[in-house]
């Protein structure tokens, strides 16, 4: 059976600037367009974006809720992905062969 290792990463907050980008929305998809291409390098596959809720203190007493943008990979856990190579691609066991017992001679003993 196949086990997921999942990662969550902030999703970029602004975008990056490049020669060609004029206006924010092209910056802001190169700047994730970078993150999606670098988490791929890796081996993670992207599934989701999500806007999650995070409870922080304000002030001595006071609480808050803000607001984070996170991005979700999943990948096949390594050990996994080691067990489940075909063995046909394994390379064969060099083994000397078996030595052979003596055999009997096949031709039947005259009678003295």
């Amino acid at each position: 059976m196949q086990t997921t290792e999942y990662r969550v990463e902030p999703a970029p907050r602004r975008g990056t600037k490049a020669k060609g980008l004029k206006t924010t929305e092209d910056r802001f998809a190169a700047a994730l367009t970078a993150k999606l291409n670098e988490m791929a390098a890796e081996g993670w596959d992207y599934l989701r974006a999500d806007t999650l809720p995070c409870d922080e203190r304000s002030g001595i007493a006071g609480r808050s809720t803000t607001y984070h943008s996170v991005l979700i990979f999943s990948r096949p856990k390594a050990e996994d992905a080691k067990a489940e190579a075909p063995a046909a691609l394994a390379a064969p066991e060099a083994s000397p062969p078996a030595a052979l017992p003596a055999a009997e001679s096949d031709t039947p003993k005259s009678a003295e």
